[in-house]
């Protein structure tokens, strides 16, 4: 039988999470034959979509394959206001499953998830269960839910409630697998299909970026000369802003011709005043905003990427798309340990080094290592085929979505025969 899909995502379509890893994917899938539809939440949608940018939109996202609606998001207060989404949105992809006969709901992490097993409920669609994190768990470790509080157990009933109704999942790492489904591989133990999937990139965009643009940037910065350590992503949060200041300003007493480059879309004067009031000389460092389309040329522009994240539980199950970034430009990672499959992947690669406790000692010893990194030759090489092995949007993660819904497809339903995955999706 044909195979469609609506794709279920509580964030904005112009979103950069959605643009770089939403439809990346659903492209990979819509290439595959699956029939897809995507449902998105705008934040300000009156603000921000008229009638007729909405349209232009929708006809181009259709000519690749991608039949786009939308809602409105609801942030105030809270609660309510997640509980009115999650109504809406199931009842209108409900309606969605039922006009285009679909067959699979793929509800992108929790909040999505409630409202794709409301559906399942009223259509008999299957669900995957695409679970991104460990939600309930992020938000007690972010500080915003105290730990084993109301709303910390309301989530975890909920997540149990999703578990048992989805018929197939995604997480992002082999740790998180583990953590979730223990001495499970491709199934659990009722059979149902899991598939590790990290957060992709399309290496080839990093590996080729303009070398007239790489020049560009390093003339205008003027790096000739200058062990330049980049960071790309947003400040605060997760992100351990106040140690990447310590490392940099360890970086640059160690090496003065160091330049520390800082790429985000965050306000930056969290990391201006921080690295200004470490010692670092304006001439030494640059924070600043950048299109996406721009950050391979500034990556490629550089020599060492860093990134350091809060090493708590939740985070186990991240996968931080920054890396995938930075190995397929042929930069070498400085991280931190805890993260993901991180510390197996950066040490099993020779792609970096990890950095096990935030001290001067332990940056001297990182920023050794790396610089030995730098001058090994094969090293960029590592960097780029790892990408391509673990990160490749074309060779890992497509193919893996596909191969997901095409063993969720060739399972018994509950009240039908084996359904399976169209002979285009299959090839």
């Amino acid at each position: 039988m044909s195979v469609s899909s609506l794709y279920l995502c509580y964030f904005g379509l112009l979103e950069p999470l959605v643009q770089t890893q939403v439809l990346p994917y659903l492209r990979q899938l819509a290439a595959s034959g699956v029939d897809i539809s995507l449902l998105t939440f705008e934040p300000q949608m009156r603000e921000r979509w008229n009638i007729e940018k909405q349209k232009r939109e929708e006809a181009r996202l259709a000519a690749e394959g991608i039949r786009w609606s939308c809602l409105p998001y609801h942030k105030r207060p809270s609660l309510p206001a997640t509980l009115y989404d999650v109504l809406a949105g199931a009842r209108f992809a409900t309606r969605l499953v039922r006009r285009h006969n679909i067959n699979i709901v793929h509800a992108r992490s929790h909040v999505p998830a409630v409202m794709g097993a409301l559906v399942k409920r009223r259509t008999g669609a299957r669900l995957i269960f695409d679970i991104r994190g460990f939600m309930p768990e992020e938000y007690v470790d972010a500080g915003v839910w105290p730990a084993n509080g109301y709303l910390y157990r309301l989530a975890k009933r909920v997540e149990r409630w999703l578990f048992s109704k989805a018929d197939a999942f995604v997480v992002l790492t082999e740790a998180a697998r583990e953590i979730l489904f223990a001495g499970c591989s491709e199934t659990d133990e009722q059979g149902r299909p899991i598939e590790v999937i990290p957060c992709c990139v399309d290496a080839q965009r990093f590996q080729n970026a303009d070398g007239s643009a790489v020049e560009d940037v390093r003339r205008q910065l003027n790096l000739d000369g200058r062990r330049v350590i980049v960071y790309v992503g947003a400040l605060g949060g997760w992100y351990l802003t106040d140690e990447m200041i310590q490392f940099l300003a360890s970086a640059h007493r160690q090496d003065p011709k160091t330049f520390s480059l800082i790429i985000t879309q965050t306000p930056p004067d969290l990391m201006f005043t921080g690295l200004r009031n470490a010692g670092l000389a304006d001439e030494d460092f640059l924070v600043r905003q950048v299109a996406p389309a721009q950050v391979p040329s500034y990556l490629k522009a550089a020599d060492v990427a860093l990134s350091f994240i809060k090493p708590c539980y939740s985070k186990r199950a991240s996968s931080p798309t920054k890396i995938a970034e930075a190995l397929a430009s042929g930069l070498p990672i400085v991280s931190n340990a805890g993260i993901g499959d991180l510390d197996a992947m950066i040490e099993g690669d020779r792609v970096g080094t990890i950095v096990r406790e935030f001290s001067d000692a332990a940056y001297s010893q990182a920023l050794s290592a790396i610089d030995n990194m730098r001058n090994d030759q094969t090293t960029a090489t590592r960097c780029r085929d790892s990408a391509i092995n673990r990160f490749d949007l074309a060779t890992v993660g497509g193919p893996r979505y596909v191969r997901l819904y095409q063993r969720l497809m060739a399972r018994k339903a509950p009240d039908s025969g084996v359904e399976r995955i169209s002979s285009r999706a299959s090839q």
